[in-house]
């Protein structure tokens, strides 16, 4: 098999491609990273690349609630997303009118990308005055209006 390398240039960075036998060591895909990154201390360091830890989180939001604020509702979700840190994962929309059971796609969602919180436009979006205990005890529920967020750890 002839051996072919791409070496493809982009802003931070460099992706290189190699292609040869199975067997051997250098065949695959090699990622090089060189961007400025902010430390803890917001200092600009040249040549270094550090991974941070982002947690998961997943939006939530009943289209019957938000009616025609639909997109804004979305909208405000990651922007607390963004703002709180998280990796925004997912926008899980639950409409009533296909009777399906309001929280098992939003469970099943969280369990698959290993979600640790959920936000929502407001409470009224769980279809009650409160919270429910299930999702609480499994993920971190964060209300965007008004601002509230109940950790998991606290409801056990």
């Amino acid at each position: 098999m002839n051996r072919g390398t791409g070496a493809f240039r982009f802003p931070g960075g460099v992706l290189e491609l190699r292609a040869g036998e199975a067997s051997e060591d250098c065949s695959g895909v090699y990622l090089e990273l060189s961007q400025f990154v902010q430390d803890d201390h917001r200092e600009s360091t040249r040549g270094t690349t550090e991974m941070h830890y982002r947690p998961t989180c997943l939006g939530y939001l009943r289209t019957d609630v938000s009616g025609a604020a639909q997109v804004w509702d979305q909208s405000r979700i990651r922007r607390l997303a963004e703002r709180l840190g998280y990796d925004f994962a997912d926008m899980v929309i639950y409409d009533p009118k296909f009777g399906r059971p309001p929280f098992a796609r939003l469970k099943a969602q969280a369990t698959r990308l290993d979600a640790e919180a959920v936000i929502v436009p407001s409470v009224e979006h769980f279809g009650g005055e409160e919270m429910p205990g299930t999702l609480v005890r499994e993920l971190d529920v964060i209300t965007v209006t008004p601002f509230r967020r109940i950790l998991r750890e606290l409801a056990r």
